[in-house]
């Protein structure tokens, strides 16, 4: 079975109305509006999600801190440094959000926007580098958008490591960055195929332990897991409690929590 898994958040958005001038809202309202007629979630959900409006927040991070601290878990954020692809908050809440997680004993990385263009990718790393005062850290791109080049660009840019790969095989080098594929996420197991909740929380739960036991047979080392920050919130209740009660299963099954930085040590520790 795996050894180990490793937990990571993306965050992709920060306030409600950083989106003004795109069509986040109105597909939000919409996506919202047919969960509720189609009985996926109940009138005070829904009722939630509106409240987020005046509220002016649909990020979660110290929400999402919080818990894995009580859980003992060290997971990694990854911050948008660029806009893009809906993701469209300014750099004064990265300025602000980074230290803290890093003064809480969190990883930090990029969540990148430009996977085409090598410039644009090095300019993403000085920024976070500049912010950030790391010398070490890795990057998720934002839709795990890829193309032929985008890991070579990663790994010139100077990136340690990458969590942008899907699929159930072990971290595996690219240069001298480390790529560490994706096997469950939240939105793969509460959407499916679709764009809006197409599972209650017994049918993801029921999906998740079907990649757990994927994992085991394949006798994967590192099993990585993304949970996306904003839904940690009652506004998303089936998420939440599909998070809080993935952390407790793998507890239970007797996995233990590192971080990417850790994953690497170990690997190199082998010569791999």
């Amino acid at each position: 079975m795996p050894k180990k898994v490793i937990i990571s958040h993306d965050v992709d958005h920060m306030t409600v109305w950083e989106h003004w001038k795109d069509l986040i809202l109105p597909k939000f309202q919409v996506r919202s509006k047919l969960e509720l007629l189609s009985g996926k979630i109940g009138l005070d959900e829904f009722c939630s999600r509106q409240g987020d409006y005046f509220k002016n927040q649909w990020q979660r991070v110290d929400e999402v801190m919080e818990f894995n601290d009580s859980q003992g878990i060290k997971a990694t954020f990854f911050f948008g440094v660029n806009n893009g692809v809906g993701l469209n908050y300014k750099l004064k809440h990265v300025e602000k959000w980074v230290p803290r997680a890093v003064a809480k004993g969190f990883e930090v990385g990029v969540h990148g926007i430009d996977f085409d263009a090598q410039d644009k990718m090095q300019k993403e790393y000085c920024t976070f580098q500049r912010i950030s005062g790391l010398e070490k850290f890795g990057i998720r791109m934002h839709y795990l958008r890829q193309n032929d080049h985008t890991f070579e660009y990663m790994e010139k840019s100077g990136y340690t490591y990458d969590a942008t790969d899907s699929g159930f095989k072990n971290p595996y080098k690219i240069g001298n960055m480390w790529e560490f594929p994706l096997q469950v996420m939240d939105g793969w197991a509460i959407n499916g195929e679709r764009r809006m909740q197409a599972r209650n929380l017994d049918q993801a739960k029921a999906w998740t332990l079907e990649q757990i036991e994927r994992a085991e047979e394949v006798k994967l080392e590192y099993l990585s897991i993304l949970f996306h920050d904003r839904y940690y919130s009652k506004s998303f209740r089936s998420w939440k409690a599909w998070y809080e009660w993935l952390i407790v299963h793998l507890k239970e099954r007797g996995y233990e929590f590192i971080t990417h930085e850790k994953a690497i040590e170990q690997l190199n520790s082998r010569g791999l």
